[in-house]
C-alpha cells in the first residue's frame, strides 16, 4: 500500500537505520493531511484556507532513555538527519524506567479491518462555498435574525502509518466533512447569538446546510430577552448536544498518567460505584464511521470496546504502555500521540447510554430549574473534583420553558454530581463524545 510517496518500506528503512545507529528499539510514524475550508459571510466569500502537510516522526529507545523528533523533510537526506538527531538526543536523555515499545503480544493484527472512515469524495472549493452559503441563507431567513457570523464548510482527508521495530505495521485512513453556521438575532432588548454545526466521516451523513442554518437561526432567536437570575439552588438539565462536556473531567481523572501522578479525584475509586446504576459509559474504537474510531491505538496496540462505567461502576483506567508499567498494569489500548513527543492517552468514541425519559419528561420530573444549552470556561480542582462552569440556557417552570437565562455559573463536586445524574432518552451521535440530556437534581447556580 503506497500512500502519497511514503510507503511502508520507507518507514521500515527509517526504523532499520535507527537500529543501525545504536537504538535498541525504534518506531516511525508518517502523517499526511489535506484540508480545505471555506467561510461565507453576508452572502460573500470571506476566507479560503487550503492545507497540505506530510510529516515524519521518529522515536528511539536506548536502554531506558528515549527521544522523539519530527520533521516535514521526508527526502532520503531529510529522514536520515532525523534519525541521527533522535539517536543523539536519546543518548543524552534522562532515564525513564517506564519507557519502551508496547508489548509485542498486545499488538493489533487487524489489517483487514475497515471501519468505513474514508469517503473518497473530494469537495471542490465551489461545492464547499455553496454549502456554507446555503446554511447562512437559511439562517438569515429565520424571522428575528438580523445578522450573521457566517457559514463555514470544511473537508479534510488524512493518513497515519506506524511501523515499529517490535513488528507492528499499520495504516489508518480517514476523511472528515464539517459544516457550521452562526446567526445573530436582535430586538430592542439587545443581541443574541446562536449556532449549529456538525461533522461526519462521510459527506452523506451531514445534515443539509438548510437544516443547520435553520437551527442556528432558531437558537439565536430563542435567546432574545435573556435574563440574569438571582443565585439559587435548583435542578439543572444539561442538553444532549453539550452534555458530552461532562466527560472531560471524567477522562482526565481516569487517565493513567493522572492516576500515576496522584492528581485525580477518582484515584481511589477503581471498581467502585460512582454513578447510579442507570449510567453506562462505553468507549468503542471500532464504531463504523465514528469520529473517534481507529483500528489500533497510537502505539499499534489492539483496541476494543469497553464499558468504562458499567451500571455506575468505574471498571478501568485509560492506559498507554508507559502509564500501565508505572501502575503495574497492562495497557488498555488508549495510547494517543502526535508525531513528536511520547504518547498520552485518550478515549475514542464515548457514549453514555440513554435512559427512558425524553427532555420534556426530564423537565416534568424536575418541575422547575435551568436547562443548560451552552457551557464555557469549565474549572476543575483535579484533586478533589470541585467543578464549575459558565452557562446559558433557559429557566423552566412546571416542566415548561419560561424564558432564556444568561451569565450564570453552575457549580458542585463531581462525585456528588455523578452520583445523581439521570440520563434522558434523547441520545444523538454528533461527535466522538455523545450523551443524552442529563438531569442533576439540585445544583448551586450563581447568578446576579
Amino acid at each position: 500500500l503506497h500512500i502519497g510517496g511514503m510507503d511502508e518500506n520507507l518507514l521500515q528503512d527509517v526504523v532499520a537505520a535507527a537500529r543501525k545507529a545504536g537504538a535498541d528499539a525504534a518506531e516511525a510514524a508518517f502523517a499526511e493531511r489535506q484540508s480545505l475550508s471555506i467561510n461565507v459571510r453576508q452572502g460573500a466569500l470571506e476566507e479560503v484556507e487550503r492545507e497540505e502537510s506530510r510529516d515524519l516522526g521518529v522515536r528511539v529507545f536506548i536502554g531506558k532513555r528515549h527521544a522523539s523528533v519530527s520533521g516535514s523533510d521526508i527526502s532520503s537526506e531529510g529522514w536520515k538527519k532525523l534519525v541521527e538527531r533522535a539517536v543523539a538526543m536519546a543518548r543524552l536523555a534522562p532515564e525513564d524506567p517506564y519507557s519502551g515499545l508496547a508489548p509485542e503480544d498486545r499488538l493489533a493484527n487487524n489489517h483487514g479491518m475497515d471501519l468505513d472512515l474514508y469517503d473518497p469524495v473530494e469537495l471542490e472549493p465551489e461545492a464547499l462555498e455553496a454549502m456554507g452559503r446555503a446554511a447562512e441563507e437559511s439562517a438569515r431567513a429565520v424571522a428575528g435574525v438580523t445578522n450573521s457570523d457566517g457559514g463555514s464548510a470544511t473537508w479534510s482527508s488524512g493518513n497515519w502509518r506506524l511501523v515499529t521495530s517490535g513488528g507492528f505495521s499499520g495504516v489508518h485512513r480517514a476523511s472528515t466533512f464539517g459544516l457550521t453556521c452562526s446567526a445573530i438575532a436582535s430586538d430592542a432588548g439587545g443581541m443574541e447569538r446562536g449556532g449549529d454545526g456538525r461533522a461526519a466521516r462521510w459527506k452523506t451523513d451531514l445534515p443539509s446546510p438548510e437544516a443547520i442554518g435553520a437551527e442556528a437561526g432558531k437558537r439565536a432567536v430563542q435567546r432574545l430577552g435573556a435574563r440574569k437570575i438571582a443565585s439559587t439552588t435548583a435542578p439543572v438539565i444539561f442538553e444532549n448536544r453539550g452534555a458530552g462536556m461532562i466527560f472531560g473531567a471524567l477522562i482526565g481523572a481516569i487517565s493513567g498518567p493522572s492516576v500515576a501522578r496522584g492528581v485525580s479525584f477518582l484515584k481511589d475509586k477503581l471498581g467502585q460505584q460512582i454513578f447510579s446504576k442507570s449510567i453506562t459509559i462505553t468507549d468503542d474504537p471500532h464504531r463504523r464511521r465514528g469520529l473517534g474510531s481507529s483500528p489500533f491505538d497510537d502505539e499499534g496496540v489492539a483496541n476494543s470496546a469497553v464499558n468504562i462505567i458499567d451500571e455506575g461502576t468505574l471498571t478501568t483506567w485509560l492506559l498507554n504502555t508507559s502509564s500501565a508499567r508505572q501502575l503495574g498494569l497492562e495497557t488498555t489500548g488508549h495510547a494517543s500521540r502526535g508525531l513528536a513527543g511520547p504518547p498520552g492517552v485518550s478515549p475514542c468514541n464515548l457514549t453514555l447510554s440513554p435512559g427512558d425519559r425524553d427532555l420534556a419528561g426530564l423537565m416534568g420530573d424536575a418541575g422547575s430549574g435551568v436547562l443548560v444549552t451552552s457551557m464555557f470556561g469549565p474549572s476543575l480542582n483535579a484533586n478533589n473534583g470541585d467543578w464549575s462552569v459558565g452557562c446559558s440556557g433557559f429557566w423552566f417552570e412546571n416542566g415548561e420553558i419560561a424564558y432564556p437565562v444568561s451569565e450564570i455559573t453552575v457549580a458542585g463536586n463531581l462525585l456528588d454530581i455523578y452520583a445523581r445524574l439521570v440520563p434522558g432518552s434523547d441520545l444523538e451521535f454528533r461527535g466522538s463524545h455523545n450523551a443524552p440530556s442529563l438531569l442533576v437534581d439540585g445544583l448551586a447556580i450563581a447568578g446576579k
